[in-house]
């Protein structure tokens, strides 16, 4: 047995030696929070996830964002699942080539996503070690219940480069806790009747629906459209409750009837459990303002099982890739610091959102919490200019909803999330907007930002003092996670009409918004330092136009949607 477990190995590394292994992504240094526990046990079993280059990806883009456009010819001529799957599968090169690769090393891949550009293997610590030139490890975070696996450097035989795009997990090191959580407004005490309008709300600092609907001139009619679908994602064990929404609905929207519903979809094992102290206030936050805002609009909530935040992402958009008829609009209030994902796993993630937005589903995400400096939750940061965007928030290809607080004029609240990617670079559609924020900044600046980057958010919604119901009692929280929810429910409403009157949904929003002048309130007040950091800590400035922390500025439903219609 001995002998032939040494020949197994022997005839493994002559396979590996053949190729020359060329660097594909590497780490300098451990990230913050994670400490290393030692090697990972050779004969343990990984369980690793292949993306397999797309035959045209490039292509993909360039279609996207002719029919995103305003003024092309076939604007909004949205593309069915199997034209996405044209483009992201890989090429029957590339799936030869790993094929190959699989065979020479005793591996049987599995494909696990409908357009198969993503394959599962397993195999031994000692053989991914050996394939991919690695040194797995096994690491602890204080907020983790048990060590992750992964490695500082990963790199391809000679032979898969160009057809392999990413190896997950490897130099992946998402921090626990991605969602961002809503944080605890003003106390509710004496809470009386619900304000009618943000005008009283000045005295009670609470934002209701019907504070919004008079703030952003939505309307209260119900939406008449049954095919337009409003999908609200959950992640890390956050479920959101019937019984609450219900509660929300009796106390904030009585017009709305009560019974009103969520439909809820599963992927990677999630459950939705109905016990109160489960209520996850992420969850009900998400559910309430997406249904108290779009109107009678179909409301469903995928929870997303696993402990991998990366991973879950991938399998959201995966999960919709194999839906024939997907929801219009997408909400996340979840993210992490961009560079603990790496750029290729971020750039993967990054092209299934748009894949979606091809497809005519607008993919909307909360900016952070964190101002300039990512989801940071402690003082520790605050002085460090480097600053850290945020993922997915930085993604191009979906839009992203940052916070203001106050009436009259609204400022930007000092946590809302902004910034630049230090991964993707400055899309087309926002080069004029971000060089005329750009050429604000003093030249003695002090933070450090890639100047060159994917500008963000690229809109903004109040984001502070939410009233919301959590396990049977009403309670105030905040964030870009109330945000986000705000601005797809708006959306939802506008495809409402828009397929009302015969015409395709809004889709990737992005060219669209940047091109509509007149629908959005300027803010051009506020600095994102951070909710925890000094208001003296280097960050960004509100400036009249486009900027780094609230957009284009706050949506005005009746211009965007005269826009839309138009």
């Amino acid at each position: 047995m001995a002998f032939r477990t040494l020949l197994a190995a022997l005839s493994a590394l002559m396979t590996v030696s053949a190729s020359t292994m060329v660097l594909h992504e590497s780490r300098s240094a451990v990230p913050s929070g994670f400490t290393r526990q030692g090697a990972a046990p050779a004969s343990d079993t990984l369980t690793l996830r292949v993306a397999l280059t797309s035959n045209n990806v490039a292509g993909l883009q360039e279609k996207l964002m002719s029919i995103s456009t305003p003024g092309s010819s076939d604007f909004r001529q949205w593309l069915s699942m199997e034209d996405v799957k044209s483009f992201m599968q890989p090429s029957a090169a590339t799936v030869a080539a790993f094929n190959a690769f699989a065979s020479a090393n005793g591996l049987s891949p599995q494909v696990i996503s409908p357009n198969g550009d993503w394959v599962s293997i397993t195999l031994p610590v000692s053989k991914a070690n050996s394939l991919f030139a690695a040194n797995f490890e096994t690491f602890a975070h204080p907020e983790l219940t048990e060590p992750i696996v992964r490695t500082l450097s990963v790199s391809l035989p000679s032979e898969l480069v160009g057809h392999v795009d990413v190896v997950h997990p490897t130099t992946e090191f998402v921090e626990p806790k991605a969602r961002l959580t809503p944080m605890p407004g003003t106390t509710l005490l004496g809470r009386g009747t619900p304000s009618a309008s943000c005008n009283s709300a000045v005295a009670t600092g609470i934002i209701t629906p019907a504070c919004l609907q008079a703030l952003y001139n939505i309307p209260a009619t119900p939406a008449t459209q049954k095919t337009n679908a409003l999908l609200v994602t959950a992640y890390e064990e956050q479920f959101a409750q019937q019984a609450d929404l219900t509660d929300f609905l009796k106390l904030l929207r009585t017009d709305i009837p009560s019974t009103t519903a969520f439909t809820l979809l599963t992927t990677d094992g999630g459950v939705n459990t109905q016990n109160p102290n489960d209520a996850g206030d992420e969850a009900d936050l998400d559910v309430q303002y997406t249904v108290g805002i779009a109107t009678d609009v179909p409301a469903q909530f995928l929870s997303v099982g696993g402990n991998n935040f990366a991973t879950s992402l991938l399998d959201t958009t995966t999960f919709l890739d194999g839906v024939a008829k997907p929801p219009t609009v997408m909400s996340t209030s979840y993210g992490s610091t961009e560079s603990s994902f790496g750029s290729s796993m971020a750039t993967k993630i990054c092209n299934g959102y748009m894949a979606l937005g091809s497809r005519g589903i607008s993919v909307l995400f909360a900016s952070g919490d964190g101002g300039v400096r990512g989801n940071h939750d402690t003082t520790s940061v605050c002085n460090n200019n480097a600053f850290m965007p945020v993922f997915p928030a930085s993604c191009p290809f979906l839009t992203s909803v940052g916070s203001t607080q106050g009436f009259a004029p609204e400022k930007a609240i000092n946590f809302t999330g902004g910034g630049f990617s230090a991964v993707f670079p400055t899309p087309s559609y926002q080069t004029a907007e971000v060089a005329s924020f750009l050429a604000t900044v003093p030249s003695n600046f002090k933070g450090t930002f890639n100047k060159a980057g994917r500008g963000y958010p690229d809109v903004a919604v109040q984001g502070w003092n939410f009233e919301i119901v959590v396990g049977g009692e009403a309670g105030l929280v905040g964030g870009t996670s109330a945000s986000s929810p705000t601005m797809a429910g708006i959306i939802a409403l506008i495809n409402d009409q828009l397929i009302a009157a015969g015409k395709p949904v809004l889709g990737f929003l992005n060219p669209f918004l940047y091109s509509t002048s007149g629908a959005f309130t300027d803010v051009t007040a506020g600095h994102n330092s951070g909710f925890v950091c000094p208001a003296t800590s280097v960050a960004f400035d509100a400036v009249a136009g486009w900027d780094a922390l609230t957009g284009l500025g706050t949506p005005l439903f009746d211009k965007l949607l005269a826009a839309a219609l138009a």
